[in-house]
């Protein structure tokens, strides 16, 4: 039924866009997925099954201009995952606002000249609602990221850009096809690939005696595949229509570890010193201030307060299930470990 769709994938090597890429080739999809470099280079993309019978890998860069023109070329639908992720770089607005922002726009302008393209799925972030939770508020699609610039957590402002250029080019241009965002919070669970990405790398630190203390923080999480799935609904379902927050619930960080210890990571450097309190907070406050400026900025803007993200439109939609965070979480350290990105020091 879906030999003739063809979809395309944007970094189609990254860990979102390969469990996306792997899902629709298990449908049965035709998939286009960008890359960087040679396709012999993604030996986890070319062995998937389906892979050889109906993916193709082409090479195309977030800042080169008409870069994206052959990638979309007869394709049905579009998912737009490319896009750098890294709090702390050393140029905010070469790193991640210029290809964030470019990226999005050549995309969207190629879909727009293909004429074929009736939908594109846009990896947009819980970045792009948020970067300085507050308390007592359950975020919605409605909520906008307001706060950020290339100063004040770089990434969260490069997501919210490049979401909000997208809906201006949609507004501007109307073009004969739909937008879609899917704004996933912390992604969590097994890779595809033999990279760590930046949200496994933070459980990982956490293990590895990086945080020595506990702080007041919390996170939302969601598992790559739920993720991956809700790009491919978002895709399939003709309703569906604007954003949608993917998180499958929230964990503190002292919920977090604690899960860690009840699971047979006890013997890892975990943080032991409660420092959770309001005393704590100011104490932790004081100390961002040695770490570098981004990841600074980002623990001053986090610590102390508790997001809590809504995903009632998802699941009534979509109709999502999302794994428990719990399990996703077990999951990705577990797959840490068997990559060799976390040494085994389970009893």
């Amino acid at each position: 039924m879906n030999e003739q769709n063809r979809i395309c994938v944007t970094g189609a090597s990254g860990y979102i866009a390969s469990h996306i890429t792997g899902q629709l080739l298990a449908s049965g999809y035709r998939v286009r997925g960008t890359v960087r470099r040679s396709p012999g280079d993604y030996p986890w993309l070319t062995g998937l099954p389906g892979a050889r019978e109906r993916l193709e890998l082409v090479t195309a860069d977030l800042l080169r201009e008409g870069s994206f023109g052959h990638a979309v070329e007869g394709c049905r639908h579009v998912m737009h995952t490319a896009s750098p992720y890294a709090l702390d770089v050393r140029d905010p607005e070469r790193d991640l606002l210029e290809p964030a922002l470019h990226g999005t726009r050549q995309v969207l302008e190629a879909s727009l000249a293909s004429g074929s393209v009736e939908r594109v799925v846009l990896t947009s972030s819980i970045a792009a609602v948020t970067d300085e939770p507050r308390s007592g508020h359950t975020y919605t699609e409605e909520d906008w990221n307001e706060r950020s610039s290339l100063a004040r957590n770089p990434y969260h402002y490069a997501k919210t850009m490049a979401e909000r250029a997208a809906w201006e080019f949609m507004e501007r241009r109307k073009p004969g096809f739909d937008l879609v965002a899917i704004n996933p919070t912390l992604v969590t669970g097994p890779s595809l690939g033999p990279s760590l990405n930046t949200s496994n790398a933070m459980l990982r630190d956490i293990l590895s005696g990086v945080y020595p203390a506990l702080m007041d923080m919390n996170w939302g999480f969601v598992d790559v595949r739920d993720t991956a799935r809700a790009h491919i609904l978002a895709m399939e379902i003709p309703e569906a229509s604007g954003r949608y927050l993917c998180t499958a619930g929230e964990m503190t960080m002292k919920e977090l570890v604690g899960l860690l210890r009840e699971n047979g990571y006890g013997r890892y450097p975990l943080p032991r010193a409660d420092l959770s309190g309001r005393a704590g907070t100011a104490l932790m406050k004081l100390l961002s201030r040695t770490q570098p400026r981004h990841i600074g900025t980002f623990i001053r803007t986090h610590i102390g307060r508790t997001i809590r993200v809504g995903s009632e439109k998802i699941t009534r939609e979509l109709g999502m299930r999302f794994t428990p965070p719990e399990e996703s979480i077990l999951e990705a350290l577990e797959d840490m470990i068997r990559q060799g990105h976390l040494p085994d020091r389970r009893g």
